[in-house]
């Protein structure tokens, strides 16, 4: 570590050690649980995912995202937390937390014993009809769709970030997607944000309310291209609230911040928990 970045770090430190800070983590905290992030260390998009306009648009685009999203739950719902997110509810243990907010649809920091998490984008475990608004927890429908759609069982290939998974049309042409079982429409969707929705304004409030009661703003693991998250970052520093991000590659809130950490989540965060112990 060079002596800017133990300067870095050590602020770091002496920001959490203070307490009232407020948590923003992105896709990069997953990473070392196996999911990957939409951006390359250049912080260009390596993945494009389905809008909300093309998957309300037709049945075919709804049948070709569950089809794809069918086979990366698997192993995205198999992920398991990293030192990262360990690290995070142990810091929201010793009461140096306000609030957690994540741009990550994993449930990670929940397994890993994070409590109240504000999730900007929503879950992944939980599917929603838009028709009728009904309510089903992923894994039951992951059950349905297991019978629906046997010959889905195993496929090779990369997962993508929100669980979605690349397949030839030949292989989507014959799958069967999941329907309400309240009002039988085809109009189901996951529980989270996808590209082109906008985050419910109650939420962006509250999360709004407590960066301007904390004593900082730490970003962990995003790039924030996207403006969901940035905004927290220009609105901590616009009230003078001093801003950390600690990510691999280039930030757009890196002109913003108060201190810049280029390093592994996981390590840094383990050996922040470790040096407040001490």
């Amino acid at each position: 570590m060079t002596a800017r970045d133990q300067a870095a770090y050590e602020g770091l430190v002496e920001l959490l050690r203070a307490g009232q800070v407020t948590v923003l983590t992105g896709a990069g905290l997953s990473t070392e649980s196996g999911i990957p992030d939409y951006r390359g260390p250049d912080g260009k998009r390596r993945v494009v995912p389905m809008t909300y306009g093309e998957f309300v648009a037709s049945p075919a685009n709804r049948q070709r995202y569950w089809a794809r999203s069918f086979v990366g739950w698997r192993r995205f719902a198999g992920a398991t937390p990293n030192d990262g997110h360990t690290a995070v509810a142990d810091l929201q243990r010793f009461g140096l937390l306000r609030a957690i907010i994540t741009q990550n649809v994993d449930g990670l920091h929940q397994m890993a014993g994070a409590c109240d998490v504000l999730e900007l984008h929503g879950n992944l475990g939980l599917a929603r009809c838009l028709d009728c608004g009904e309510t089903t927890r992923r894994a039951e429908l992951d059950l349905r769709l297991s019978e629906a759609n046997p010959h889905f069982e195993e496929m090779a290939g990369e997962i993508r970030p929100d669980g979605d998974f690349a397949l030839s049309e030949e292989a989507v042409a014959g799958f069967h997607p999941p329907r309400c079982l309240v009002c039988q429409s085809d109009r189901v969707k996951p529980d989270v944000v996808f590209f082109g929705e906008s985050v419910p304004k109650p939420l962006v409030e509250r999360c709004f309310s407590h960066v301007d009661a904390s004593l900082g703003l730490v970003v962990l693991g995003s790039s924030l291209q996207v403006m969901s998250g940035y905004r927290f970052v220009l609105r901590a520093s616009a009230s003078g609230i001093p801003v950390a991000i600690v990510t691999r590659g280039p930030s757009r809130g890196d002109e913003k911040a108060t201190l810049r950490l280029d390093s592994p989540l996981g390590l840094t965060l383990n050996r922040v928990v470790q040096d407040l112990q001490a």
